[in-house]
């Protein structure tokens, strides 16, 4: 709940004139996002995220890295 209401007062505008209430409304809110992405996102143990990083994770951004080179060098973006 602390961090929904910090979350509340940072960004989301305290207005004195609706007050206490409105505030109390969005704390609510924000908390109840957050239990939700917490619900909804599996847990991974280690071997699982060691296992999605060397595997999936490190070859798309190799490849990432080879079609943005690609793009650079024959898309006439290099100086």
């Amino acid at each position: 709940m602390a961090v929904g209401a910090l979350f509340g007062l940072l960004f989301l505008s305290f207005d004195w004139v609706v007050g206490l209430v409105w505030f109390l409304a969005k704390v609510v809110f924000v908390f109840f996002m957050f239990a939700m992405v917490k619900a909804m996102v599996p847990r991974y143990r280690y071997d699982q995220l060691m296992r999605l990083g060397w595997k999936v994770f490190l070859p798309l951004s190799l490849l990432m890295v080879v079609i943005t080179a690609g793009v650079l060098e024959f898309g006439g973006f290099l100086l």
